[in-house]
């Protein structure tokens, strides 16, 4: 998967064309899913202040050359999701005067900042910048479900990537997911993060998904936590939990872990600064992230700015290369076998062997080096 965009993507307009034109980039470089921004006019140019949901042209660029990218995204092989934010919204000219579709005070939030919404309670976190929408409201549901529908059927979305998920009830997103019919979707579960308690962490994500019968995926912000605090410190010990198994949601529910080192959010953009709320993973280390997220089960995520901005692209194309070659999947076996300071080293499938760490290892006889970078190596086995 490939995150097809970054915080500051809406500066190289149209960025759509942008989208366009590396289709068969993505493609060749083993890319199969591509995560595009949220496609409708927006009040931030970035799309995550939503004005009119119906409205295609945005801060990427025209409706028709959105069209355009799906097509060529789909000509080469890959399925497209888009960025959907229905937690929120603004107003055309004022706080919610709502159009395309147009909604009342009621689709607002009673406990919304903006003091006159005459909707429900929030049925999740509040967003204090924009106002949070009444997902109770039937109306208000089979307004965005026929958005989403549109969505699917032109300019031709597989699927979504729901914005701020803790926002509101994971019934009512599970309710859009079946509705719209999508192929693949992954929700935005980011709680904070105690590197001293990542089952708790892990857990919160299994008890959300549980809500969605496991219909929709969340990206895995346990395993980006603890890698990161992994390569940071050298304590690759937090890499297994008690039981052996990897100590992030890919541990548990690999299947429906996304994993990934940075995005948009927690990661830096060209020609911009990282956000106030930014994590980003160490940058000299981005690697050897890539090798173990693109080695292990889960479903990797690969961020736009280290691929083509970074100069990672062949590095990171050959990563992919291996693991599609040795036929890891979202649900392979690790098996750990050395997960303390220095160093952690798994087989994966019994079809590739990965070292983490400035420690010496090696996966014994029979074995061939595919890959190796500062604090990591990649190998496969002879046939």
């Amino acid at each position: 998967m490939m995150q097809g965009f970054h915080w500051t993507s809406w500066k190289k307009s149209p960025w759509w064309g942008e989208i366009k034109y590396r289709a068969g980039e993505l493609s060749a470089a083993g890319i199969d899913l591509v995560w595009l921004p949220p496609p409708s006019d927006s009040l931030a140019p970035e799309g995550y202040m939503p004005r009119r949901l119906e409205v295609l042209d945005s801060g990427y660029g025209t409706a028709a050359q959105l069209s355009a990218a799906v097509r060529a995204l789909h000509g080469a092989g890959i399925r497209v999701i888009a960025d959907i934010v229905v937690n929120h919204r603004v107003g055309v000219e004022d706080w919610a005067d709502f159009a395309a579709p147009a909604w009342g005070p009621d689709s607002v939030c009673s406990d919304d900042e903006w003091g006159q919404g005459q909707g429900a309670r929030d049925t999740g976190k509040g967003f204090h910048a924009a106002r949070d929408i009444d997902h109770t409201k039937a109306y208000v549901r089979d307004s965005v479900t026929r958005w989403l529908t549109s969505l699917r059927d032109n300019p031709g979305f597989d699927g979504w990537r729901y914005d701020y998920a803790r926002g509101f009830s994971p019934a009512y997103m599970l309710a859009y997911n079946r509705a719209s019919g999508a192929a693949f979707s992954v929700a935005e579960i980011w709680d904070d993060f105690d590197p001293a308690r990542p089952d708790a962490h892990r857990q919160a994500s299994c008890d959300w998904m549980d809500a969605v019968n496991g219909e929709i995926k969340v990206f895995d912000f346990t395993t980006k936590g603890l890698l990161q605090q992994a390569m940071l410190s050298g304590e690759y010990w937090r890499l297994a939990d008690t039981a052996g198994r990897p100590a992030g949601l890919l541990g548990w529910w690999p299947a429906n872990a996304v994993t990934f080192i940075d995005n948009h959010d927690t990661g830096p953009s060209p020609g911009g600064k990282i956000q106030e709320k930014g994590w980003p993973f160490p940058s000299d280390r981005v690697l050897a992230g890539y090798a173990y997220i693109l080695t292990h089960p889960g479903i990797p995520c690969v961020y736009w700015p280290h691929f083509f901005d970074w100069g990672l692209k062949a590095q990171i194309t050959g990563l992919i290369k291996i693991r599609s070659a040795a036929g890891v999947t979202a649900s392979s076996s690790v098996n750990i076998v050395r997960a303390e300071r220095g160093l952690y080293a798994a087989y994966v499938d019994g079809a590739l062997a990965v070292k983490l760490g400035e420690n010496p290892w090696s996966p014994g006889p029979g074995w061939t080096k595919a890959a190796e970078g500062a604090g990591y190596a990649v190998w496969t086995r002879q046939k």
